[in-house]
């Protein structure tokens, strides 16, 4: 079990070309290279990349049996293992374990100096605890080679500041036990529910969350009564559960698709029926409906306040991972809010081209 000073330390990914996906999050999501590892003994080569709090791992395996061949293999390129920062690692892999946690090996004395140790999460995806202090900001992942890091690591340009949330997509049948996992063995906590519907498809969703608050992971199942959706093809392409994307938190959301945009990231574009209908649903807050139209930006509230919010169009060949900018006004939830709101506006924009067709 985690303490109250857990957090996200790192999120790694395993790639196909280290060098293009580098570029793609240096050029296109303004992160900075701050570290280099691996080598071609050790059949693998990592980069570690900075933007505000967030650190990412990219990975290559070059040799057949490194694990992040045979992913990759298997799924593309994905998020495999979200480290996670403890002030004590061998007691909290000793306590997880003890209250269920699945040890993928034993605590290993890494070569910066300090202990990790792995436990399984879901699907291929494994959690690497991490020992730093708790008064410790983000720091370099164990076994890299600073460099000296160029690029937007700050608060201006894009902005990012934190990772708002992992979004996970399980089998079918798998979400409670999902969740009974990461209460029991990592105590966590379960913080939302809901059962989604969007037209004839539909999806159960729980959020479970660190002690700390800092660590969000909202799981969504497949509802297999519904017709086959989205989490469907998901489970399908990637084959098997795993992450479908990272919330990237942001103060201003307008700022950073501006941003992003000009840097050749591409989002989801919402139907122009969402905009004419939005002043309807609520009355949105410190930005105007005009700037949320061009940014293509969402716009969600409960009782906490609200959340604009804006997925990027998947670069993935199978199409199964994307990201997400979000800012909080004090909103609380993941704008399933919107859900509802974008398909009555994809219905009216079909209404209207029928109309318009007579």
């Amino acid at each position: 079990m985690l303490t109250t000073n857990e957090a996200i330390d790192y999120v790694e990914f395993y790639v196909d070309d280290l060098e293009t996906k580098t570029r793609t999050w240096v050029d296109g999501y303004g992160f900075s290279v701050i570290g280099t590892g691996g080598s071609a003994g050790q059949g693998f080569r990592s980069v570690a990349l900075r933007h505000g709090s967030i650190t990412l791992v990219l990975t290559e395996g070059i040799a057949p049996g490194h694990p992040a061949s045979g992913y990759v293999l298997t799924h593309g390129d994905g998020v495999a293992k979200i480290a996670l920062r403890t002030p004590d690692v061998p007691t909290a892999f000793v306590t997880a374990v003890r209250n269920g946690a699945t040890a993928l090996g034993p605590v290993a004395e890494d070569s910066y100096g300090g202990p990790t140790a792995d436990i399984a999460a879901f699907g291929d995806v494994v959690h690497t605890l991490v020992q730093r202090s708790p008064a410790a900001g983000p720091g370099l992942p164990p076994g890299f080679e600073p460099v000296a890091a160029t690029g937007e690591t700050g608060p201006a340009g894009i902005g990012f500041l934190e990772i708002d949330h992992i979004a996970v997509c399980v089998n079918a049948g798998e979400l409670d036990p999902t969740v009974e996992y990461y209460v029991r063995s990592l105590g966590f906590r379960e913080i939302f529910r809901e059962h989604i519907e969007v037209g004839t498809q539909a999806m159960n969703s729980k959020v479970v969350q660190s002690a700390s608050g800092t660590i969000t992971l909202t799981l969504l199942e497949p509802d297999l009564s519904a017709d086959p959706g989205q989490i469907d093809d998901f489970l399908k392409n990637h084959q098997g559960s795993g992450v479908q994307h990272l919330a990237f938190a942001t103060n201003d959301a307008v700022r950073a698709v501006s941003a992003l945009t000009e840097r050749g990231v591409e989002f989801l574009a919402a139907p122009a029926a969402y905009y004419d209908l939005l002043a309807e649903r609520m009355a949105v807050k410190d930005h105007g409906i005009d700037d949320l139209r061009r940014a293509n930006l969402l716009a969600d509230e409960d009782h906490g306040g609200q959340l604009f919010q804006v997925f990027t169009a998947s670069t993935h060949p199978q199409h199964t991972l994307f990201f997400e900018v979000i800012e909080r006004k004090g909103a609380r939830t993941f704008g399933s809010g919107n859900i509802k709101a974008l398909y009555e506006a994809v219905e009216l924009d079909r209404t209207r081209g029928s109309e318009a067709r007579r």
